[in-house]
């Protein structure tokens, strides 16, 4: 009788479940920029610790996928980050802004905001603004370029040699959007010149990247 009692229990939970309607594994590229080095010795990461470090950009490029019914194929997004400590810090308060590509449709650009809340919410924080606007991203060989026009840029490529998986000691954080195979990339450039969630910034030369493959 226990038994039965506890089968039942089982599916009338499992019945009451919330499903996701219209919803298909979703797959895509990132990459991410901060200010401060992700990948350093342990002298100058606790340097920059306690005086940097408060933002970043990410971006988002959809492959396939579907969030809710919405086809999230081609859709890309880029958010900015700021927060009053490093990010590394747990308790740092943070918050962003998000642009999505002008080319979604409304229900794509609903569900990717939806999305990027369940799944990144706490690393980016209280998003203060979501808005439309021209986003390029192009991934070739592992090197990124992405553009959000009056918002942010990135030009991040492949540490030489892959040293990041040979000394998995000086890789300090964690990317802002989980990763398959996170790598972390040599920052050519990254800028930020919104300024609604930190002042502009410009950043260059340093191992300041992360980049990878999501699969959700």
């Amino acid at each position: 009788m226990r038994t039965l009692l506890c089968c039942a229990l089982g599916l009338l939970i499992s019945a009451a479940r919330p499903t996701l309607p219209g919803s298909t594994p979703i797959v895509g590229d990132y990459v991410e920029a901060r200010t401060a080095s992700v990948f350093a010795g342990a002298c100058h990461y606790n340097g920059e610790l306690v005086t940097t470090g408060h933002e970043a950009v990410a971006a988002w490029s959809f492959t396939s996928g579907t969030w809710y019914g919405a086809d999230l194929s081609g859709v890309r997004a880029v958010a900015a980050v700021g927060a009053d400590a490093n990010l590394g810090m747990e308790k740092a308060a943070r918050k962003s802004e998000l642009v999505i590509d002008s080319s979604a449709t409304d229900a794509q650009a609903t569900a990717v905001a939806a999305l990027l809340k369940e799944k990144c919410g706490r690393q980016l924080g209280q998003i203060v603004s979501v808005r439309r606007g021209p986003v390029s991203f192009s991934h070739a060989a592992n090197e990124y370029r992405v553009t959000a026009e009056h918002f942010a840029a990135m030009s991040i490529r492949p540490m030489p040699n892959n040293e990041c998986c040979a000394q998995p000691n000086l890789v300090w954080y964690q990317p802002l959007s989980p990763l398959k195979n996170r790598k972390v990339g040599y920052t050519d450039s990254a800028s930020y010149s919104a300024g609604g969630v930190s002042d502009p910034w410009q950043r260059a030369g340093e191992n300041s990247a992360f980049y990878g493959s999501f699969a959700w």
